[in-house]
């Protein structure tokens, strides 16, 4: 009842940029919150980012002044932006949504994206 399809990730220079998107497809369902996560080998999954649905943002500290996150509402769709990429940020990159039913507010559960792979070579 819910997709998320992630794209935009690759492999890319340090000190380049990659855009992230991941578009949610419901049609039951309110998203709320989304984020963006990412594990790298041997590492626990992290937040990287994350955006409510008003719109306020938070970042772990290691990316802020670096990555932006954004949602078109009317797309169902958030991004990241990652700009100034350095060989740490690479990982796999999944985003995850929190929903509700339709006309409600309470969250119901949240939904991960299939992951994608961002190589940041030095």
């Amino acid at each position: 009842q819910v997709q998320l399809v992630e794209s935009g990730g690759g492999l890319v220079q340090a000190g380049g940029s990659l855009r992230l998107s991941c578009a949610v497809s419901t049609s039951i369902f309110t998203i709320n919150a989304m984020g963006w996560y990412r594990q790298a080998p041997g590492k626990q999954r992290e937040l990287v980012a994350a955006i409510t649905s008003g719109g306020r943002t938070n970042y772990v500290d290691s990316v802020k002044g670096r990555f932006t996150i954004s949602r078109d509402n009317a797309k169902n769709t958030v991004y990241l932006q990652m700009n100034s990429l350095k060989p740490e940020d690479t990982a796999v990159y999944y985003c995850n949504a929190d929903v509700s039913f339709y006309g409600t507010s309470s969250s119901y559960n949240n939904y991960w994206g299939q992951g994608t792979q961002v190589t940041v070579s030095s």
